[in-house]
């Protein structure tokens, strides 16, 4: 495979991994001779013994117990990933938004490496071979920590950070670490700490001779009493800790969903429609909900700026009132103990009455975006079956091509800029289009004295027509059925 030059590095040499393959084989020498027998989709020879560099992107273990240990604040990072499926570019975007993360995260990513296989390895998810590579990487650049690009297998991370030295991470234990450093609300943070507690639980572990397990007998070389360590009791402890928190945060989220149902169903009660934003992270949500309403909501350039939701009222050119729910951005791989902890939050999608998808229009792969939104919004009771319009965001940024692939695979998008404004407007008529509309027409002779009759008329319904007779007002609306009440009385 050829290499890019702005991405990968002359490092990335093929190295014997199986040391039962002759050296030979890692100098060019002939192979002519040997027998090809297919067994499935084969990777290059290159590709399977290379370790990617990408370009642009040492803290020793201690005698220290696994919560302890994960409390190290991330500072000098190097990426791994293992590429497995679709094109370099696909993967190279992956370990981009790794990067992201990372520095989202408080990190200093100093370098990248991809490996191209089958399938991550069972032990060290690199390859035993290719792990050695990455430490003397870890070595060179003096990197503390090692994050992957995937989700690791307790045992698949242990083997790794025995062989590089270094603390070793996945993509679901930074994403969590993010999501600890935004929330803001105590339902939110109540939140992130349940799932970063029901993550760290099966991945306990211990390091040193004073952490070993507990042993007596025969065990331990024999040593029989005295060789009993307290690092058994220790870890239990911690687990015991845990699963304590794990039901306390349980039973407070529970408590806390219900002051935000009574919220919703007082709108509900109401009959207020509710249109939801969602869509990947930094795609721009929070910037659009203020662009409508001047909400005011924190916008930065950064990944999960907004954990918390935030709902404003808005109002038709017709006067209809609905309200906009700001949420949490989604992303490719979202930890599913987050999907699990934030479902009381991620209700206030189910119960929209529409869907503002917004999509960055300027990424590399916003078709990439927008099925890893849909796969997060399809575990979420009734959030798929939502009417959806898709709002490519950032329009002043984009490639016009990206723009003009995205209208005509999804013919219902509107192209907006949330900073200049282009397209809001549009929008805007596309919403009131979309809400529910009143369905009951009717005609009403209003006495002067029932002005309150009116304003009913005004806020949930359309007037029609109105006229001022000397034994009232005289109004032809539409109204919702709901919204009939006393008004049945006054029918004409």
């Amino acid at each position: 495979m050829t290499k890019r030059p702005d991405l990968l590095d002359a490092r990335a040499a093929a190295l014997a991994v199986d040391d039962d393959l002759d050296p030979a084989a890692y100098r060019g020498e002939d192979w002519d001779d040997e027998i090809d027998h297919y067994d499935g989709d084969q990777l290059d020879r290159e590709e399977r013994a290379a370790l990617r560099r990408v370009a642009g992107l040492s803290t020793e273990l201690a005698d220290i117990t696994e919560v302890e240990y994960r409390q190290l604040r991330l500072e000098r990072v190097v990426l791994a990933g293992v590429w497995t499926e679709g094109t370099v570019e696909d993967a190279e975007n992956s370990i981009r938004e790794l990067a992201a993360l990372a520095e989202t995260a408080g990190s200093t990513v100093l370098d990248g490496v991809l490996q191209r296989r089958t399938r991550p390895d069972p032990a060290t998810y690199l390859g035993k071979g290719k792990a050695g590579e990455l430490r003397d990487i870890v070595l060179a650049e003096g990197a503390d920590t090692v994050i992957c690009d995937g989700e690791l297998a307790p045992g698949q991370r242990r083997a790794l950070e025995d062989v590089v030295k270094v603390k070793v991470i996945d993509r679901t234990a930074l994403i969590l670490d993010i999501f600890a450093q935004h929330a803001k609300s105590r339902e939110g943070k109540a939140q992130v700490e349940l799932a970063q507690l029901q993550y760290l639980l099966p991945r306990l572990r211990g390091w040193g001779e004073s952490m070993s397990r507990q042993a007596g007998g025969r065990v331990a070389g024999g040593e029989g009493i005295g060789s009993r360590g307290p690092g058994e009791t220790k870890i239990e402890l911690d687990r015991r800790r845990i699963n304590s928190r794990i039901s306390k945060l349980k039973r407070d989220i529970a408590g806390m969903k219900t002051g935000r149902d009574t919220m919703r169903q007082h709108r509900k009660a109401r009959h207020v429609p509710s249109v939801a934003i969602a869509g990947y992270t930094n795609a721009g949500k929070s910037s659009i909900l203020n662009r409508i309403t001047g909400a005011g909501v924190l916008v930065q350039n950064q990944l999960f700026a907004t954990l918390d939701p935030t709902v404003r009222r808005a109002r038709t050119a017709d006067g209809r009132d609905y309200t906009l729910v700001d949420t949490v951005g989604f992303v490719r791989s979202l930890p599913h103990q987050l999907v699990e902890a934030f479902r009381s939050t991620l209700e206030e999608v189910g119960d929209a009455d529409l869907l503002l998808h917004v999509v960055d229009g300027s990424h590399p792969d916003p078709e990439g975006q927008i099925a890893a939104v849909r796969e997060v919004l399809a575990q979420i009771e009734g959030a798929s079956d939502l009417p959806e319009i898709i709002v490519v965001n950032k329009a002043d940024a984009a490639d016009p091509e990206t723009l003009d692939r995205l209208t005509r695979t999804h013919r219902d998008a509107v192209v907006v800029s949330a900073r200049t404004g282009q397209g809001i407007d549009r929008l805007l008529e596309i919403v009131a289009a979309r809400l529910p509309k009143p369905d009951v027409e009717l005609e009403v002779l209003l006495p002067y004295d029932r002005g309150d009759l009116l304003s009913r008329l005004h806020e949930h319904g359309e007037v029609l027509d109105l006229e001022h007779l000397a034994e009232g007002t005289r109004v032809r609306a539409k109204v919702h059925e709901h919204a009939l009440g006393d008004l049945a009385a006054y029918r004409v």
